[in-house]
């Protein structure tokens, strides 16, 4: 990362601000603790590949925006998974911003998954890390109310892999930069909400989609 490291004070501001310019309110202590997040990751990224953000602003909203505004979307006390969650967005930041949320994340790079284990503990986060790939993972059961992930497969086909994982009429986020909202019949798309990052001005899109009731 080509940018030294920001102070404490600098992160919490940008975070707490991006938060708030995309319509959640961010208490003391959860903008302390993805402030946290940010630093540790700033700090590993020297030794593993975590982000390729070139500036405070541009990895704060990377770190947090995306989830800031799927936080104001998620069913209160929802079980929800983070597929190829990285260096931990959107997930980490939507079990800082929505404690009352179940979250699993999942990653199948041992290093980042060294990373995750190391901020949520960290933390002390109530957030599962497993290890594994989408295609070898199996669900709980009940399956996941509310299931995203950003970047990790084309939207189409995470779409398509959310199904198997989610339980019925459960919550699909698929989050889109240019690209068409993708289309599946088992998932009725309930609600898109256009957004812009705001420290770099980049345009977003989250599609939710309701998973149709299963048959038996």
């Amino acid at each position: 990362m080509p940018f030294p490291s920001p102070s404490p004070a600098a992160l919490q501001t940008l975070a707490s601000r991006a938060v708030a310019r995309l319509g959640l309110a961010v208490a003391p202590d959860p903008a302390a603790k993805l402030t946290r997040w940010i630093q540790l990751l700033h700090a590993w990224n020297q030794r593993i590949d975590l982000t390729a953000a070139r500036s405070p602003e541009e990895l704060v909203d990377l770190c947090v925006a995306d989830a800031a505004v799927i936080a104001r979307h998620a069913q209160p006390g929802a079980t929800a998974v983070d597929i190829g969650c990285g260096a931990g967005a959107p997930g980490l930041p939507l079990a800082i911003l929505r404690p009352d949320l179940r979250l699993t994340l999942v990653e199948p790079a041992a290093k980042r998954v060294a990373f995750l284990r190391t901020v949520v503990g960290s933390l002390r986060l109530d957030v599962t890390v497993v290890r594994e790939r989408v295609e070898r993972l199996v669900p709980p059961e009940p399956r996941w109310q509310l299931a995203v992930s950003r970047a990790t497969l084309e939207p189409a086909a995470w779409l398509d892999s959310a199904i198997d994982l989610t339980a019925s009429e459960a919550t699909v986020a698929v989050l889109l930069a240019r690209q068409d909202a993708p289309t599946n019949p088992a998932a009725e798309l309930v609600q898109t909400v256009d957004y812009v990052w705001p420290h770099t001005g980049v345009a977003r899109r989250l599609c939710l989609y309701r998973r149709a009731a299963r048959t038996a």
